[in-house]
C-alpha cells in the first residue's frame, strides 16, 4: 500500500503561487488579445465606472467579503484601460488594498463571534471553508499568509482563522502581507502595455 507523501509549508506555497500566476497569465493574455474590442465597445462603460467610483469600490468590496469573487486585477486593468496616471493608479491601488485587507480582518472577526451560530455552519462553512478546514489544522496562520499571496480566498482563511481564535495580533501580522500580492500584480500590470512593445 502506497503512503501518500506529505506536503510541506513550502511545497504548499509554491503550488498556489503556480496556480496564481498561471490565472494571472490567462488574465494578462487574455486582456492583451481583447483590448481593442473592449476599448472600441466599452470604452464610455469604462468611463462611467470611472466617473462613479463609489460603485466600483463598492462592487470590489462585495466580491472581497464573499471570499473574492471578482479578480482585483480586472479592477487594476480598467484603468489602465482609461490611461490613468502613474499616481492616480497608486491611490487606487492603495484603496483596492485596504479594502481587501480590512475585508480580511472583517472575515476574521465574523468566524471569530459567529462560528458557532446554525447560519455560519450550515451556509458559510459547509458551503465555502470546508475545504480549508484540513489545511487550517495542517498548516494554521501559515494557511492565512498563503491566502493573503495567492489566489486561495482571502476571506475564507481569515474567517477561518477567526472561528478557531487565532491570536489577534498574530492574525493582523500574518495577514498584512496582502499588501505584497497588490503591490506585485499592481506592478505587474502598470507594466503590462510594455511588454509587447
Amino acid at each position: 500500500m502506497q503512503v501518500e507523501e506529505e506536503e510541506t509549508h513550502s511545497g504548499f506555497l509554491v503550488r498556489n503561487l503556480l496556480k496564481g500566476f498561471a490565472f494571472f497569465f490567462v488574465i494578462v493574455v487574455a486582456f492583451y488579445f481583447l483590448e481593442e474590442y473592449i476599448q472600441d465597445n466599452f470604452q464610455s462603460h469604462i468611463g462611467e465606472i470611472r466617473a462613479n467610483p463609489g460603485i466600483l469600490y463598492g462592487t470590489y468590496t462585495l466580491s472581497e467579503i464573499v471570499f473574492g469573487i471578482i479578480p482585483p486585477e480586472l479592477f487594476m486593468m480598467i484603468w489602465i484601460l482609461d490611461k490613468i496616471d502613474v499616481s492616480g493608479f497608486v491611490i487606487n491601488l492603495s484603496i483596492l488594498t485596504a479594502i481587501s485587507y480590512g475585508a480580511g480582518v472583517l472575515g476574521y472577526f465574523i468566524g471569530k463571534n459567529f462560528s458557532k451560530t446554525d447560519f455560519y455552519q450550515n451556509r458559510i462553512r459547509e458551503k465555502y471553508l470546508k475545504q480549508y478546514e484540513k489545511n487550517l489544522k495542517k498548516f494554521g496562520g501559515y494557511l492565512v499568509f498563503v491566502g493573503a499571496v495567492t489566489p486561495i480566498p482571502f476571506s475564507a482563511t481569515c474567517m477561518l482563522a477567526g472561528s478557531v481564535n487565532m491570536r489577534l495580533k498574530y492574525f493582523l501580522l500574518i495577514s498584512i502581507t496582502r499588501v505584497l500580492r497588490f503591490v506585485v500584480y499592481g506592478w505587474l500590470i502598470w507594466s503590462f502595455p510594455s511588454w509587447f512593445s
